[in-house]
């Protein structure tokens, strides 16, 4: 499973932050420091993933097999 995001669409709320930082993490500016490459989720961890971007207000996450 992979974390992918939309920059252009994230407005910098930190909802998926607040889920799990180490999944979400932020730029300097606190917008979403994801790509469109992704990041993988360990197994372990996919509750976390599933809550961070559900939390998203814009929709700027996804997550992908």
């Amino acid at each position: 499973m992979k974390i992918i995001a939309d920059s252009s669409r994230c407005e910098g709320h930190a909802q998926c932050n607040i889920a799990d930082p180490d999944l979400f993490p932020l730029n300097e500016d606190g917008y979403t420091a994801l790509t469109d490459a992704g990041m993988q989720v360990p197994p372990d961890e996919e509750r976390q993933a599933q809550q961070g971007v559900s939390a998203c207000p814009v929709a700027a996450l996804r997550l992908i097999d």
